[in-house]
């Protein structure tokens, strides 16, 4: 099943296919290099059919090194039209030897985001890479006639300091026959802004909006949402109330943040947001050799915004609305808008039937107090829970379709806050953030549901020590996880089911240096970390791997089996 759209037996060929292409994870890629301090991940590469590509270079080697637009244009692979198997974006970046913050990069195409990340610090002495890879099959529509598109990687130059960024992007368009077929893919991919680049989210500008004309034979609809914290919230999940920012130096609005969507202002869907952390983030060595989960590469989370078809197909302007609740000083957003359009008809009808979805509405117990010497401690606990259901039909030339989204969605935050009488500042965290979602499509007598389970367990120790010299040493440990399990059903039959799981541990000890008014970053002690990528679906696939890193450098790539069969 794919976009909630009845396709078993496509869909269980496209999951064959898949599993027969799992042996090939099994090898260890050759970037990998123990005893370096060269970018490591254990992220699968994109499963690709086994046809043979086209390959087309949107720009090669590209040079960054100020903050203009790097534009390029895209004409369709003449030797493999499509409709394609799989289309596949990968980049490819070095960074020279030097000292600087890490940057946001991005590739735009018809003002379309496909890709959207930040790139590693770079190493003192040497050279590093990395690869990155999304599959964006779903956005063919885009690729079908000549484009023009975009990278963008503002990178302050300051010689002797920082160093040029390099950066070659393709896409890879592999064509479909018997064995690899292609799937339906959206008919339009809509860019939110609709002139391109992202809208930085705050207390001043709160919401991103465009506002469409749409078919008037949408039966389907989907939103991409990125939303990459920035400036005083780039790391939110460690703001506290206001009562508590300005004892503690540290960032406001509690540490609840949570995409809103709307259409034309009423409740549409939400989306919670990533903890992601950067390579430069509260301490750069965490992130020798391996980065954080998604931090090369983030993964957009998608909005079904389907019970809203008829709505959308009614002939009227509507408005898409993205805002972050909490945010205040920034949120870099932007979206894409995918529409399936019935190819029967020119005009469907319908109707929202229920939609309860309301507005956050956070709870924050604080049990934190200070002495009147500063010292003190205690707890801050912040959640919040959404439990809704959005339902509506379209009327189509193959009959009533009518799709229910249910949503239950949960935020628990418990913040421990201790300052000691030895000017110790403490801030020990563990964080949860699930979604349990079933959506139910019924198509005149078959009834298909899909549910996923997302969860972003997330915790961080902090520790940080004032000394009488200024000097700041810190220990840090962080443990992120990302996990999605998925099963697709046909009425009571189950049609395929996978789970992945990726975590990333690590910690390390530093010093923040005072000299001449300013930080720099002492020396590492113990810095150790472990990635493990896991993935399991219910015909065999099977991926495992974890690598190791310890003093800044890689120790071990180890590939393991995947246990027992996949059981429903």
């Amino acid at each position: 099943m794919k976009h909630g759209i009845v396709c078993p037996a496509q869909c269980l060929l496209a999951a064959l296919l898949a599993t027969t292409l799992s042996p090939a994870w099994a090898q260890s890629p050759s970037q990998y290099q123990t005893g370096s301090s060269v970018v490591a991940t254990a992220d699968p590469p994109v499963a690709r059919p086994h046809t043979k590509p086209c390959v087309v270079t949107l720009l090669d080697n590209q040079a960054f090194a100020d903050f203009n637009n790097k534009p390029f244009t895209f004409t369709p692979p003449a030797n493999c039209p499509g409709p394609w198997a799989r289309v596949v974006f990968t980049g490819d970046f070095s960074i020279q030897a030097g000292v600087q913050y890490d940057r946001t990069a991005e590739v735009f195409f018809d003002n379309v985001d496909l890709y959207f990340g930040t790139t590693a610090e770079p190493l003192q002495n040497q050279t590093d890479n990395w690869h990155v890879e999304r599959d964006v099959t779903d956005y063919s529509a885009l690729f079908t006639a000549p484009q023009t598109g975009f990278a963008s990687l503002g990178n302050l130059i300051e010689p002797g300091l920082n160093s040029v960024i390099f950066g070659t992007f393709k896409l890879e368009f592999y064509p479909a026959n018997f064995a690899n077929p292609a799937q339906r893919t959206a008919d339009a991919v809509l860019p939110i802004p609709q002139n391109g680049g992202t809208v930085g989210i705050s207390t001043g500008n709160p919401q991103l909006t465009a506002t469409f004309n749409f078919p008037t034979n949408v039966e389907a609809a989907y939103l991409d949402v990125y939303a990459e914290s920035q400036y005083y919230e780039e790391q939110w999940f460690l703001c506290v109330p206001n009562t508590l920012a300005p004892e503690l130096g540290d960032c406001q609005n509690t540490d609840f943040r949570e995409v809103e969507v709307s259409i034309d202002g009423t409740p549409a869907g939400v989306a919670p947001v990533y903890p992601w952390i950067y390579t430069g983030g509260i301490d750069p060595y965490l992130w020798i050799p391996i980065p954080g989960l998604q931090t090369l590469e983030f993964k957009p989370y998608r909005v079904d915004l389907t019970p809203f078809a008829a709505e959308l197909s009614n002939g009227q302007p509507h408005t898409i609305g993205l805002s972050v609740y909490n945010a205040y000083n920034y949120f870099s957003a932007d979206a894409a808008l995918l529409l399936f359009q019935d190819h029967g008809r020119s005009t469907v009808t319908g109707a929202v039937t229920q939609n309860n979805l309301t507005a956050p509405n956070p709870t924050v117990t604080n049990t934190v107090s200070f002495n009147a010497s500063g010292v003190g401690s205690g707890n801050v606990i912040t959640s919040n829970t959404h439990d809704f259901t959005i339902s509506g039909y379209v009327n189509t030339s193959h009959g009533r379709v009518t799709t229910t989204v249910h949503q239950d969605v949960n935020f628990t935050n418990n913040t421990y806050i201790a300052l000691t009488a030895s000017n110790q500042e403490i801030q020990n965290e563990v964080q949860s953030s699930t979604v349990h979602a079933r959506t139910t499509t019924q198509d005149g007598p078959v009834v298909s549901t899909k549910e996923t389970d997302v969860s972003y367990p997330f915790s961080i120790q902090l520790s940080d020590t004032f000394l009488a010299s200024g000097d700041v040493p810190q220990v840090t440990s962080v443990d992120q996880q990302y996990r999605v399990n998925e099963l697709d059903a046909v009425g009571p039959f189950p049609i395929f089911g996978s789970s992945t799981s990726n975590e990333v541990k690590t910690t390390d000890s530093t010093e923040f240096v005072l000299s001449n008014g300013g930080y720099y970053l002492g020396p590492s002690t113990g810095q150790s970390s472990q990635q493990t990528y896991t993935y399991r679906d219910s015909f065999g696939g099977c991926y495992n791997r974890t690598i190791t890193a310890a003093n800044l450098a890689l120790t071990g790539v180890e590939n393991r089996g995947c246990g027992p069969r996949w059981q429903w």
